[in-house]
Order: structure tokens, then sequence, then C-alpha cells
């Protein structure tokens, strides 16, 4: 039984199969299930004489980013919850690899659990160098890759 499991949430199909796989692992009251959403920084150029415009664009969108990732942590929390566990809520901003292995190492977790899209085949998510294949080379625990029946 794991005793520290971490899921990866972004409000998408694939990663509310993640939460449905924590449900389903039935962890103990003595379990620790940690929620984490990462808002993204968006991906921008700042050029020449445009800084400043472009720097005030990308704080709003980030802050619009992070309200719509603290309501999809609080759809997930809620899911979690209702299904009887205790959960820790985690937003973080930055890259979602590096936050889950950070998160991974702070706090001793012995499971991540992430979704996986059935867009593409997972080999070739792998090969390009996906989430999931970056993710499976950085943490030091077990990784359960869910995905999406549909």
């Amino acid at each position: 039984m794991y005793r520290k499991i971490l899921v990866a949430y972004n409000g998408t199909p694939e990663s509310r199969s993640a939460l449905q796989e924590c449900v389903r692992l039935a962890p103990t009251s003595a379990t620790e299930v940690h929620l984490l959403v990462v808002v993204s920084p968006p991906q921008s150029v700042v050029i020449g004489e445009y800084a400043m415009v472009s720097m005030l664009g990308v704080e709003e969108e980030i802050a619009a980013e992070r309200q719509k990732m603290e309501d999809e942590l609080n759809i997930g929390l809620n899911y979690l919850r209702d299904a009887g566990l205790t959960v820790q809520a985690h937003l973080e901003v930055g890259e979602p690899v590096p936050m889950i292995s950070d998160l991974v190492d702070k706090l001793g977790i012995e499971l991540v659990i992430v979704g996986h899209s059935r867009q593409q085949s997972l080999a070739m998510r792998w090969w390009r160098g996906s989430t999931d294949a970056l993710l499976v080379e950085k943490i030091r625990c077990s990784l359960l890759v869910a995905s999406d029946p549909n």
C-alpha cells in the first residue's frame, strides 16, 4: 500500500482519469494524498520596445490562468474528498515536470498518478519527449499513467 500519493491534475479528461485511479486504489486514512495543479506560464517572447506591453499581457495571462487552475483545483479536491479521501492541495506556477519532481523529493512521494491522452500513441509521446517520458526519468518513485477510457 502506498503511503504518499501525488495526483497531477489540470481539468482535462485524462487528468480526471488520474483522480479516478487514485480513488480506485482505495487509500486508507493513513495515506497522504496530494493533489497538484500547475499554472504554466505562457510561452511569450518579449521584443524591444514592446517589452512593457508584453509584460503586462503576460501578467494578465498568468492571473487568468491561475484563476482557471484554482477553479480546477477545487473541482479535483471536491471529487477526491467526496470519495472519502483526505487531500492536501498544491497550486504551483511553473513547468509541470519540475514541479512534480520537486514535490516528489520534498514530500517523499511513493506514487505519482498522471493522465494520458489517447490522441497519440504512448510510444509516440515517449519518443518525442512528452511530459510522461520526461517525468519517468526525473522522479524516484512509481508512476501510474491513467488513460481516459473513452
